[in-house]
């Protein structure tokens, strides 16, 4: 089996991005966000600890989709796999998950699509990103 290899800047870049991103698409939905999720403002509090764990969360996301890109083989690390293996991902993975939880948190399809929609954006920069910066 052929390896790429792993681009560890581009992981930080992606995680990076992709934190950015979240910030941007929410800042825009905040409001349909928390209608969706049954949150008030005051809910939410001020501690910095799920933004910690969302950057955190997010290098772990990059680590394993370079990895996944990586495996694709030597000279096969470019944007278009990087987009379409997050792409893939994204459906197989993280959809799917959103939509069974939601579903048995008793949340409405809104609060699902807006979810996905987020993580569709972050798995896109990600593996652009990785792609983009090759292996």
């Amino acid at each position: 089996m052929d390896f790429g290899g792993i681009n560890h800047l581009a992981i930080v870049v992606a995680a990076i991005a992709a934190f950015a991103f979240g910030a941007g698409y929410y800042g825009l939905l905040g409001k349909p966000w928390m209608k969706a999720a049954r949150l008030k403002p005051e809910d939410l509090g001020k501690s910095p600890a799920p933004f910690i764990i969302a950057f955190v969360a997010e290098l772990v996301m990059a680590w394993v989709l370079a990895g996944v890109i990586g495996h694709l083989g030597t000279g096969q690390v470019t944007l278009w796999n990087g987009l379409v293996s997050a792409a893939f991902l994204w459906a197989g993975f993280i959809a799917t998950t959103l939509a069974v939880n939601h579903r048995y948190q008793g949340f409405g399809w809104d609060l699902t699509l807006i979810d996905a929609g987020h993580w569709l954006g972050v798995a896109l920069v990600m593996g652009g990103i990785i792609g983009w910066f090759g292996a």
